[in-house]
């Protein structure tokens, strides 16, 4: 992890020649540890994105050629705090979790988890099942007057079993969801929401803060953070679908696809701006990467580069 960081700041510095370009290409190459440890350095400086003042959006092409100073604010920042989490700073520690830093960072340490590209299904004590998307974590909490899920990373599905006398619920940072005898999807966005999509019955949302509340009946669909909910729509059928392999996109952009995909593969894979906002219809397997790329580029206008096989960048086909 300290090589990924290394790297990532003289990447991110504007110094680096191409020597240092072709080094990084090699150690990234070296073995799966060094990939996986690139990719959460890259996950974590975006996280900070949100303390940031000045948006900095992501190039879709060329990236190691995009340094700026957005980027090294936030780096010295990701650097700043963990280093004040690290030395037992209260402080540091408060500011992670308001970040929404803890609850990643704890995801390896879950009862239940997957890594980036897995998927799986898990049957608990109860009989409940919960389906685990890529990436995702949850810590189980059973007791005699209650059943509850922490969900730390990710996303799930989950199809509750009956027991009246213990209620069932799912907390994210964000607040708490009480199953009312339902099937209902959870996700954590990566913008500091929760996203919760209702197939059966109806999920109870209490808020962190405050403590207001709703109730989301079966066919709708909610985001909300630690003090507000948004306005409900109707449940997208694409929030379930990934638990049976399938990203279904219906008008979907292709960068939104594209961000999807990017959840079940490790490496680096964007989308060029002037192709981002085509629209994308069908169901494609999230288990065979390139067959969907393949899809993609015979349905779009599109060509997808792959000079190495963990870079995948998308662009306009050329006429």
């Amino acid at each position: 992890m300290e090589q990924a960081a290394t790297w990532f700041s003289l990447l991110q510095s504007g110094n680096a020649t191409d020597a240092d370009r072709t080094r990084w290409q090699a150690w990234l190459a070296s073995g799966p540890e060094s990939q996986t440890a690139w990719a959460f350095v890259e996950r974590v400086s975006q996280r900070f994105a949100p303390l940031q003042a000045v948006p900095a959006p992501r190039l879709a092409a060329d990236a190691l050629h995009a340094a700026n100073q957005r980027l090294a604010k936030r780096r010295t920042l990701l650097f700043g705090f963990a280093a004040m989490a690290g030395s037992g700073s209260l402080l540091g520690w408060a500011v992670w979790q308001q970040a929404g830093w803890v609850d990643p960072l704890l995801a390896r340490f879950a009862d239940h988890h997957t890594g980036a590209g897995e998927r799986r299904d898990v049957v608990l004590a109860d009989g409940t099942q919960v389906w685990l998307a890529s990436a995702s974590a949850f810590d189980q909490d059973y007791r005699a007057d209650l059943r509850r899920l922490r969900l730390r990373s990710g996303e799930i599905l989950i199809q509750t079993a009956a027991d009246r006398e213990r209620p069932f619920v799912v907390e994210t940072a964000h607040g708490r969801l009480r199953a009312l005898g339902t099937r209902f999807n959870v996700r954590l966005d990566d913008d500091g929401g929760t996203r919760l999509a209702v197939y059966e019955d109806a999920v109870e949302i209490t808020l962190a803060h405050g403590g207001q509340s709703t109730v989301v009946a079966a066919g709708q669909q909610v985001r909300f953070t630690a003090d507000r909910l948004e306005e409900t729509a109707a449940a997208d059928p694409a929030r379930e679908a990934w638990s049976r392999g399938i990203l279904l996109a219906q008008e979907m952009s292709l960068a939104q696809v594209v961000a999807e995909l990017g959840r079940y593969r490790r490496g680096h894979i964007a989308v060029a701006p002037d192709v981002a906002d085509l629209t994308v219809l069908g169901s494609y397997p999230l288990d065979d990467f390139n067959g969907t790329l393949t899809m993609l580029q015979q349905a779009l206008p599109i060509q997808v580069r792959q000079p190495l096989p963990w870079w995948t960048t998308i662009e306009a086909r050329a006429r």
